[in-house]
């Protein structure tokens, strides 16, 4: 294997080196087939739809270990070898949220509302209706309320803090905590909370909880249209009822957690490796598939591997196709493979994420020693589709990437890793973990550039005559 990094050329060995790495390429006549299969016979819509069936995918949940198999079946079903999903760790509880929750006002008119609420967290055990209570902030505020507070929704200002472990969500000041204590023993249903705008963020924290430990205040956040429609009722002084439906399922472990692996392995140098990747996991708020964060980017990794397959390519490395999970939780699947795999990080080329979106792929962010070769591998692609341009995003470090997923889990072993840029006129804001991550704000001619240009590059990396050159860390002498 040869290993470059920038301090052991001099001038001119560099110049000579980047030229030849211009100049590497794949078999042109098995790029031209990656492309018109591509272009032409594109699967990814329809894998898509498949996937979005299946719903979001709480890392842990059945959903999720749904889509692994499903994934796992379509790679074998392609034709490529050593599929199977790896274990990474294992969970001491599960806890999953079903199709049924709702929540609405049923007083003073009948209307459903816009909500979230924490994962991880209490559900309702069937339908839970209750007066919605208006919080009390002070000790004689509370002693005006305290007859109503049985069952009740306390209307609650700003957004729930996000609980560490099994506690509830810290408190703060000195008689404000005082009065949360009293009004979270007094019986209540929970606590509603409004969202910032319309869009309710779904997120939730594992760490520390157990099936018999966890928190038991239940959570609803509310897109703020909804909350002030509450709140204004309350401030006419008319009765509000709300009822809520949180159909959430704990269920004891240990519960195993995985990434699907697949390959197509290498002709001449098979234990090195490019991966192509995508988390398959996703945040589950009610409405949410996890459609753009990630089965777009999960999609693109299934397809490039289609593509490669049915156009006979015959890389001389290993490409590698890894599904993670845990991305949402802390890139704990990614990370816990690179610890799993530490040996062989220094034959891994490079790490292609897909992770922004359904927008398409408009190039790389890395240091200048690697855009010669990463323009070289994406050069046809441009190529193909003129009419989506790329960029090579020069920066100091292999670091200094704007977007954070599982590619930087490598970055520990100098790994380059490679958050695609995503380029387009998706609105991921208004997607990102929010009840909008939906097909239907799917892009297909962008998806379709996405998984071609990924099998493009990851060919032309895995036939190229060196590894992606690493860039030696600043505190790491020169050898």
């Amino acid at each position: 294997m040869k290993r470059i990094t920038i301090a052991a050329l001099g001038v001119s060995g560099l110049a000579f080196v980047l030229a030849g790495w211009a100049a590497a390429q794949g078999d042109q006549g098995t790029i031209d087939r990656i492309v018109d299969i591509g272009k032409h016979d594109s699967h990814l819509m329809k894998d898509l739809g498949g996937l979005c069936e299946i719903g979001s995918r709480l890392t842990g949940s059945p959903r999720l270990r749904k889509a692994q198999e499903w994934a796992a079946g379509k790679f074998r079903s392609y034709g490529l070898s050593n599929v199977h999903l790896e274990q990474w760790g294992e969970w001491p509880m599960g806890w999953e949220r079903e199709p049924g929750t709702y929540a609405k006002m049923v007083r003073p008119f009948d209307i459903d509302m816009v909500f979230t609420s924490p994962d991880w967290t209490n559900g309702t055990n069937g339908p839970l209706r209750g007066a919605a209570v208006a919080d009390p902030k002070t000790k004689a505020d509370f002693e005006k309320v305290r007859g109503k507070l049985k069952d009740a929704w306390v209307v609650t200002e700003g957004i729930p803090r996000r609980p560490r472990g099994g506690g509830e969500p810290p408190p703060v000041g000195d008689e404000q905590a005082q009065v949360q204590k009293m009004v979270e023993e007094a019986g209540i249903a929970g606590r509603v909370y409004g969202a910032r705008g319309e869009l309710v963020i779904t997120f939730g924290n594992y760490r520390e909880k157990t099936f018999d430990k966890h928190p038991k205040l239940r959570q609803v956040i509310l897109a703020r249209s909804d909350m002030d429609r509450i709140k204004r009722n309350l401030d006419w002084g008319k009765e509000v009822v709300l009822e809520c439906n949180l159909d959430y399922r704990w269920w004891k472990g240990p519960v195993p957690q995985y990434n699907v692996v697949a390959e197509i392995p290498g002709s001449e140098k098979p234990d090195e490796v490019v991966i192509v990747s995508g988390h398959l996991d996703s945040w589950d708020g009610p409405g949410s598939q996890g459609a753009l964060d990630n089965g777009t980017g999960s999609c693109t990794a299934l397809e490039a591997a289609r593509i490669l397959v049915k156009a006979h390519a015959c890389p001389k490395r290993t490409i590698r196709f890894i599904l993670w999970s845990g991305e949402e939780e802390g890139l704990l699947g990614s990370h816990a493979y690179v610890e799993a795999h530490k040996a062989e990080m220094d034959k891994i080329s490079a790490v292609l994420v897909d992770d922004g979106g359904t927008d398409y792929q408009g190039g790389y962010v890395g240091p200048e020693v690697m855009r010669p070769m990463m323009e070289a591998a994406f050069g046809p692609s441009v190529k193909a589709f003129p009419e989506f341009p790329q960029v090579y995003k020069v920066v100091s470090s292999i670091r200094r990437q704007e977007s954070g997923s599982d590619h930087a889990s490598f970055w520990k072993y100098n790994v380059p890793g490679f958050f695609t840029i995503e380029t387009g006129r998706s609105d991921y804001n208004f997607i990102h973990h929010t009840q909008h991550d939906r097909i239907e704000y799917a892009i297909p001619e962008y998806l379709v550039q996405s998984a071609t240009n990924h099998a493009i590059v990851a060919y032309n990396l895995a036939c190229a005559d060196t590894l992606v050159p690493r860039q030696v860390p600043a505190t790491t002498p020169a050898r």
